[in-house]
């Protein structure tokens, strides 16, 4: 019998050819899942993820997952091999009060001390991340801004990147994000930071590439979008 999961869906972020979608189980557990494929990567295809309609599940949606065992990896332990055979089912959404709910309260988002030339606490060496316990968090940040920018510009290379910048118990982050809604929004802004303030983050860690792990915003979930319903 296919065991179905019912999540708040706090990620539907862009990996590879597909997504990773990732949500906490809507028990008050605080249970992370990550539905992942068959894949080499694990990424989600968009004819997996649908509902009936062909619509794509959005961030803070209730849903219902269709699965077929535990699949953890290294430390995505969250990772559940999903079932390709069933439509995922939209049963509700949450809100602002919802998330506070679900917050969680990490001394640190995982292991800090490594950083890219254009980030700050942005990846795990590969060797350390593969004790760590597990790769999603949710955390509130009041003080969060964006960054758009072309960081390979002097190497010719003109793609338009957007990084988040905020603090977290101490310490500075500045990480990738791979929110596809808000990527589609602010690279088609100019150059610049951009002002955001008390938010939601879904932070994953992703798959290692040449020798770390990096941190990645996957989810961004502005307080003033929610209050004017436009985070949809």
């Amino acid at each position: 019998m296919t065991p179905i999961k019912t999540l708040v869906c706090l990620a539907n972020s862009r990996k590879l050819s597909g997504r990773c979608v990732a949500g906490m189980v809507n028990d008050g557990s605080g249970e992370w899942v990550r539905p992942v494929s068959t894949r080499p990567n694990r990424e989600v295809s968009a004819h997996e993820r649908q509902y009936k309609d062909k619509s794509e599940p959005n961030v803070l949606d209730i849903i219902t997952v269709p699965l077929l065992r535990p699949q953890p990896h290294d430390f995505q332990s969250e990772n559940w091999l999903l079932d390709p055979n069933y439509y995922w089912v939209k049963t509700g959404r949450v809100g602002w009060n919802g998330l506070r709910r679900m917050e969680q309260h990490p001394d640190a988002l995982w292991i800090n001390g490594s950083s890219t030339y254009h980030g700050s606490n942005d990846r795990v060496p590969t060797e350390e991340a593969a004790a760590l316990p597990d790769s999603l968090k949710l955390i509130r940040v009041t003080d969060l801004t964006l960054q758009v920018h072309t960081p390979g510009e002097m190497f010719g290379d003109q793609r338009m990147v957007l990084r988040a910048w905020f603090s977290y118990a101490g310490n500075r982050y500045i990480l990738r994000v791979t929110d596809p809604e808000y990527e589609l929004q602010y690279l088609a802004k100019p150059e610049g930071i951009y002002e955001i303030g008390d938010s939601f983050l879904t932070v994953s860690l992703g798959e290692p590439y040449e020798g770390y792990v990096y941190k990645l915003v996957a989810a961004i979930i502005e307080r003033a979008k929610i209050q004017t319903g436009s985070r949809q």
